[in-house]
């Protein structure tokens, strides 16, 4: 009788990416909740802090090039030293009394954060369905960031940073026991891919990010604009992640019934508009809701897209999408922030508008 070895102990693909998506959810939109507390700490303007979210866009362009490399034997060595390095970022970002050391937490997050990302489409294997519901994880993990950090502030008991901290067992876990996979390996075909289309599928891919992280690091700042303090802002500013939470849920339920990344693309317009034209923090936050009903599919699905291009082997296309990611978390918050100084914050959020009208003229082009 042939001996069956035992399956490797350890957590099962998909529950580590779950794991991975919803402690980097809670770690980057902790960071964006964290810009307006540590502008005070530090006594500066929030805006002069913006190099802070900018530094996982940074890691994404470090880690991306080496890509197929750390993919050859599979998705397990990024996992654990995304995990690993993710958790030393948010412990320097929690406890850090100065600025070398808090950009040194946001470099690490930033490392860890390019490094989950590389490897989750390689794991969940590029379905649509299945990386929007593990991102939908993140984007509910991402709902206790602002929440944890603003309630801790507003109680005096803390900095309302410590809340970081919560991320960091459940990474410590994943290091541990993340189970080995399959490695990657090229497939069957050796048709090349088409450049047209495979930057053309980039492109949108770094669009749908774009619009993400404008709303996702700036969404505190733009209610402390309406007059509410900090506390209560980042607090309020879990309503984009809620929108997105519930639209990365319920999103592959309606994949197949409507053009998903089209009429998402509508929705976020509407609630940009209506971040941009409110007065009051209650519009405000309705908007922030309905932008991240509108944007929640956005970047799975054209992710999905840039995946499934003829020719583009699993590891490339893990590669490409990290460095469009990067490319945009570089990019769009850091412009908004400059167009931030010439006119109001708000008025900046107009830079979304242009962005999903691109996204959608280059999706349904043939």
């Amino acid at each position: 009788m042939t001996a069956v070895s035992a399956p490797p102990r350890g957590l099962a693909p998909v529950l580590q990416a779950g794991i991975a998506q919803a402690a980097l959810g809670y770690a980057i939109t902790g960071l964006g909740a964290c810009l307006v507390l540590l502008a005070g700490d530090l006594k500066v303007a929030p805006e002069d802090l913006a190099w802070l979210p900018a530094t996982f866009g940074f890691g994404l362009l470090l880690i991306a090039p080496a890509g197929p490399y750390v993919l050859r034997h599979g998705p397990r060595l990024g996992m654990v030293a995304g995990a690993l390095a993710l958790a030393a970022g948010m412990s320097l970002l929690a406890l850090s009394p100065t600025l070398p050391l808090i950009g040194a937490g946001a470099l690490f997050i930033g490392m860890g954060g390019a490094a989950i990302v590389l490897v989750t489409p390689v794991v969940m294997a590029g379905a649509a369905a299945q990386l929007t519901k593990v991102i939908g994880v993140s984007s509910a993990a991402s709902v206790l960031a602002p929440a944890a950090i603003g309630g801790l502030d507003a109680s005096g008991i803390g900095n309302g940073r410590i809340a970081l901290l919560m991320g960091v067992p459940p990474l410590l876990l994943l290091a541990v026991a993340t189970r080995p996979a399959a490695p990657v390996v090229p497939g069957g075909s050796t048709a090349r891919p088409a450049v047209g289309v495979t930057a053309r599928r980039w492109t949108v891919v770094l669009l749908a990010v774009a619009v993400e992280f404008c709303f996702t690091i700036w969404a505190v700042a733009r209610l402390t604009g309406t007059g509410l303090p900090a506390s209560r802002a980042a607090l309020l500013s879990i309503a984009f992640p809620i929108g997105m939470a519930i639209g990365r849920l319920t999103g592959p339920l309606l994949i197949d019934r409507i053009p998903i990344v089209t009429t998402g693309a509508v929705v976020t317009a509407a609630g940009a508009v209506t971040v941009i034209v409110a007065g009051g923090p209650g519009p405000v936050t309705a908007g922030l809701v309905v932008a991240g009903l509108g944007v929640a599919t956005l970047y799975p699905m054209t992710l999905a897209g840039l995946v499934a291009t003829p020719g583009l082997s699993a590891a490339h296309a893990a590669s490409l999408g990290a460095l469009a990611s990067g490319t945009a978390i570089v990019a769009a918050p850091a412009a908004l922030a400059r167009l931030g100084d010439v006119v109001e914050l708000r008025l900046a959020y107009l830079i979304t508008l242009p962005l999903l009208a691109l996204l959608l003229l280059l999706r349904h082009r043939r």
